[in-house]
């Protein structure tokens, strides 16, 4: 271990040098409060930013001891603690000064959601921030000045303030750690309740815009609070907050209707975004979903491998097999189908479909239409969604402006209006329809071994996020648009070290895609960040790396062992 003075000096013999040089500074040092780790040194001044970590003794820094008592506290304690870090940066480092992005302190930008981060490991012994810093160069000339104002001055004092600080950031962090342990209380109750879903009384659900998901506020328009309707009311105990009352969406079929702008997909989007939990005063904060709940949609022109999807479509001319479908370029229904089916093989016990994101074929067919088209491979997904819930247990929340066949095979039915709702299940629904078709389903199918394309990019393995809705593996790009649970570019970077870990795994592994991910995930997630030095990561759901997998271009795909 080198010290902060030795640190200095090797700045001052590098400054006007390569950016080569740069190198030499992969050690740690021992500053006065941290111990500064240097992992790694960009090679250039374009090139992503040098990977930091400064480590403070828990006894040395200000986290009051009530953060510490449980893991979703540390949790939400690592998650503040990132965005106090990014504030305190903001306002001590002097921003870019040469080449690129020169002069950066960075670490990871955090949305509304309150997530499982490794740019901060916060344990008994103590925390730790991962950062980057964009090392300074003028062209590829090493900036020595700018280099150790960053590192001996900047660093430090944003590190200081991130870790010691005075009692009314403490409360704040208090307050994040209790939302979040509320957060977590309110979805634990939700099975035993016979619920799938919770909406608080109070709530404000609507977002600022489709691409940001700040909560409305007053400037921006008229707010509404959320009321639940009386015969959906229930109350749930948290841990801080004590009783909190709002709707309980029970487990079955669902159908949420209403007029358009009247809050209908608002609505869902609350509740397939509550599978995380949210900041404190987002409006969202106590809004719950049990945590599988996986939204579905059609998805023109996505490659589907060897999905069983016979449940849904079935008799396709030509006698082109459906028991073990692949394409290239899927329809609109073919795709809605392979997406619950592989929801289903991803354990999902609560699926969320909005019409206008649907395949209208695969949604419903009228009289009309069935007594003209009298070859039709499709069986819509209101023939079977009872079944689904009833033979499987999985439950289904719809959105529907149009389709009011729903009603009769509802178990409850919500109407939108001004953004509340209203329990209308017994005047919506007449009597309820027959269930004419039984879901069925091969266990086996949903069992697969799928192996990756290859990774090799060159003679390097490539594992890469490009940006939050694109993977890379090797020489193949994979579009994950779709997947509308996925909250943060961090979560797609955690994806793909993720699918790094599965593709080593099934070099040598036979087990089937579920398994050998569950695996993965319970290694990962049981170790923590503390033996893993990248500061990118947020931790997605096992659903979202399996819905990756199955969205990859040229997987190979196999039965599962006997």
């Amino acid at each position: 271990m080198k010290k902060a003075q030795q640190l200095k000096e090797l700045i001052h013999r590098i400054d006007g040098k390569g950016y080569k040089a740069y190198k030499q500074l992969e050690e740690y040092y021992e500053f006065n409060g941290f111990t500064l780790f240097v992992d790694h040194v960009q090679g250039d001044p374009y090139a992503a930013p040098s990977a930091l970590r400064a480590r403070i003794q828990l006894c040395d820094t200000s986290i009051p001891p009530r953060v510490m008592e449980n893991e979703r506290r540390i949790l939400a304690a690592e998650d503040f603690l990132t965005r106090l870090f990014l504030t305190t940066s903001g306002k001590i480092c002097k921003g870019i000064r040469g080449t690129g992005t020169s002069g950066l302190i960075s670490i990871q930008k955090p949305g509304q959601e309150i997530l499982k981060r490794s740019s901060v490991v916060l344990n008994d012994e103590y925390l730790e921030f991962r950062c980057y810093a964009s090392l300074p160069a003028r062209g590829r000339t090493i900036m020595g000045p700018v280099a150790e104002s960053m590192l001996l001055s900047e660093l430090p004092g944003i590190v200081q303030l991130s870790s010691n600080f005075d009692s009314t950031i403490q409360n704040r962090l208090n307050i994040h750690a209790d939302t979040y342990e509320d957060y977590c209380a309110l979805r634990d109750e939700l099975s035993p309740h016979g619920l799938v879903a919770f909406i608080p009384d109070g709530a404000i659900l609507p977002r600022k815009s489709g691409i940001n998901s700040q909560p409305l506020s007053n400037s921006d328009g008229p707010v509404v609070s959320f009321q639940s309707p009386e015969a959906l009311e229930i109350t749930l105990q948290t841990p801080n907050k004590g009783p909190v009352s709002g709707m309980g969406i029970p487990k079955g079929v669902t159908v949420i209707a209403g007029g358009g702008f009247h809050g209908k997909s608002t609505l869902l989007n609350a509740i397939q975004m509550g599978v995380y939990g949210h900041l404190p005063l987002d409006g969202r904060e106590l809004a719950a979903t049990v945590p599988d709940a996986v939204k579905i949609r059609a998805e023109d022109g996505r490659s589907i491998q060897n999905i069983n999807i016979s449940p849904f479509i079935r008799n396709l001319p030509f006698g082109k097999d459906t028991t073990s479908f692949s394409t290239t370029n899927a329809s609109g229904s073919t795709s809605q189908a392979a997406n619950i089916m592989e929801a289903i093989e991803a354990k999902a016990t609560l699926l969320l479909i909005d019409e206008d994101t649907s395949a209208t074929n695969f949604m419903i067919r009228d009289d009309k239409m069935k007594a003209i088209v009298r070859k039709e491979p499709i069986t819509p997904l209101i023939d079977v969604i009872r079944s689904l819930y009833q033979d499987q247990g999985i439950s289904s929340i719809l959105v529907t402006g149009g389709a009011g066949d729903y009603f009769e095979v509802a178990d409850t039915v919500i109407l939108m209006e001004d953004y509340l709702p209203e329990e209308i299940t017994a005047k919506a629904r007449t009597e309820l329809r027959d269930v004419d078709t039984k879901f069925t389903m091969d266990p086996d199918s949903l069992n697969r071994r799928v192996q990756l394309p290859s990774p090799m990019k060159g003679n390097k393995e490539t594992f890469a996020a490009k940006g939050k809705t694109t993977l890379q593996i090797g020489q193949t790009f994979v579009d994950i648009s779709a997947l509308e649970q996925i909250a943060e570019v961090y979560q797609t970077e955690c994806i793909a070290f993720l699918l790094k870990q599965y593709n080593d795994a099934m070099a040598t592994g036979t087990a089937p895609m579920d398994t050998a991910m569950e695996r993965i995930f319970q290694r990962f997630t049981s170790g923590g960040f503390r033996n893993i030095k990248r500061g990118n990561l947020a931790v997605p759901r096992k659903q979202e790396v399996l819905f990756t997998i199955n969205r990859t271009r040229g997987i190979q795909t196999g039965k599962k062992d006997k």
